[in-house]
């Protein structure tokens, strides 16, 4: 897989040890895979990207070559607002106090609690195929229970869902990832792979405390920002997949929660860095070097 050139790095954080690779040139990008996969995800972009940015691709507490710590009271070890502050230290270590960050499924809500919480890091942010976790709740409806019902099942208390889980991980993998997917030839055999084999028990444990924060603590802190009318200072772009059909809202979402909002549909289904990696390059590099 593309990662010719980048070097692996293991962090040490508050509370875990963070996985990343590093390599390209530039100034500073981040960037956060979401569920159920790793950093691998961003393969088919990164080379396009690191011609022009020093980019770290990280994965996140709880996924991958990360440790996954114990949850704690109220799911905090997994709370967005905890898993940020991962990677402010994780970049403030590489000598990048200030960056671009993006996001995608998982990664991207971590990646605007982030800038919600830390403005200063975050000098431009790239949210994908998500809306704040908040919204998202209140607009499943039935329809979207029936794509999301992943939502629920995995926010379910221990040890239900992770048991499940675990007795056909790579069945519920793939079939999660398939169910999401426009076109599942479009993930790398590799990368899928990858995936399972980093789709432990540890892992799929840490994932459901992750989706558990999610219902809990990180809804409790959306809803605490929307109140007091905070919003996001920096520019953001928003991407999306519109292989399950067009969904102009999304932007419309996004305007409530920052100043400065621009976007577009991708013809892929959810994992836009993988089934549209060419179009996602071109859409981040013009808003990165704008």
């Amino acid at each position: 897989m593309s990662f010719e050139g980048f070097e692996t790095r293991e962090v040490a954080v508050s509370g875990a040890r963070i996985h990343a690779r590093l390599g390209g040139s530039g100034p500073p990008l981040l960037l956060l895979h979401g569920y159920p996969q790793t950093h691998v995800m961003w393969h088919r972009v990164v080379p396009g990207l690191a011609r022009h940015f020093s980019v770290v691709a990280a994965d996140l507490r709880g996924y991958g070559q990360s440790s996954k710590p114990a949850a704690g009271d109220d799911y905090v070890g997994y709370s967005k607002r905890t898993m940020a502050v991962d990677m402010v230290e994780l970049m403030a270590s590489l000598g990048f106090p200030s960056f671009a960050l993006a996001g995608h499924d998982r990664g991207a809500r971590v990646a605007y609690r982030l800038a919600l919480d830390h403005p200063a890091a975050v000098t431009r942010l790239i949210v994908m195929d998500i809306i704040p976790t908040l919204d998202q709740f209140e607009s499943l409806g039935w329809r979207g229970g029936l794509v999301g019902y992943h939502w629920y099942f995995l926010a379910q208390p221990p040890p239900l869902p992770e048991t499940l889980i675990a007795h056909e991980p790579e069945l519920f993998l793939r079939t999660a990832m398939g169910n999401w997917c426009g076109d599942m030839s479009a993930i790398a055999p590799e990368a899928m792979e990858a995936y399972v084999s980093a789709f432990t028990v540890e892992t799929i444990r840490a994932s459901c405390d992750d989706y558990r924060a999610g219902a809990r603590i990180d809804t409790a802190l959306d809803a605490a920002d929307r109140d007091a009318g905070r919003k996001l200072s920096c520019p953001v772009l928003v991407l999306w997949g519109e292989a399950r059909g067009a969904r102009p809202e999304v932007l419309d979402v996004w305007r409530r929660w920052a100043e400065d909002v621009r976007g577009c549909g991708l013809p892929c289904g959810h994992f836009l860095p993988e089934e549209a990696p060419e179009p996602v390059q071109a859409q981040m590099l013009a808003f990165l070097r704008g």
